[in-house]
């Protein structure tokens, strides 16, 4: 039997701005991470700034557990890498697997595991093998992770696990 009440939203959702194409990016994102998935497609009742009676205004989504909203508002707004999804992998082949979908999916290479995707939104592909470097208690084999992730774009693990070593 179907229940026709509404079911009560998360209490805080992350909401995204798109220049209308935030159905294309909550898509991409279910099929690139687990624990992801498009939800429910809101139309617009009405004409808007950026858009028509009937345009998909809001899309609902998981971004690795994480509940989100894609609005739908039109161009003129930029996003920021003061913003950014981190996301943990656990070893080179995930880390690969993230970095190179998004990178490859029109997406651009930035600094220390950064990337943005073709939507602007910035992403850190993180593999607890850096963090675990650069919060080592040898503050010596910390550095040397650190200054060896601020010469990369992509993370390498080999290269994270070397300097720790002092190799």
């Amino acid at each position: 039997m179907e229940s026709n009440r509404r079911i009560k939203p998360p209490k805080n959702t992350l909401c995204l701005w798109y220049d209308n194409d935030a159905e294309a990016a909550a898509r991409f994102y279910a099929s690139t991470f687990p624990d992801s998935a498009v939800g429910a497609i809101h139309r617009a009742p009405g004409d808007y700034p950026a858009g028509k009676a009937g345009d998909v205004l809001v899309v609902e989504f998981t971004v690795l557990g994480l509940p989100c909203m894609g609005l739908n508002g039109g161009p003129g707004v930029q996003h920021s890498a003061a913003f950014s999804f981190q996301v943990s992998t656990a070893d080179q082949a995930e880390t690969d697997r993230y970095w190179n979908a998004i990178v490859g999916h029109g997406g651009q290479e930035v600094e220390c595991g950064w990337c943005r995707d073709k939507w602007g939104i910035s992403w850190q592909i993180t593999p607890v093998a850096l963090a675990q470097a650069w919060t080592h208690p040898d503050r010596a084999a910390a550095r040397r992770a650190f200054d060896a992730m601020m010469t990369m774009k992509k993370i390498d693990v080999a290269a994270i696990e070397a300097a720790v070593a002092g190799r």
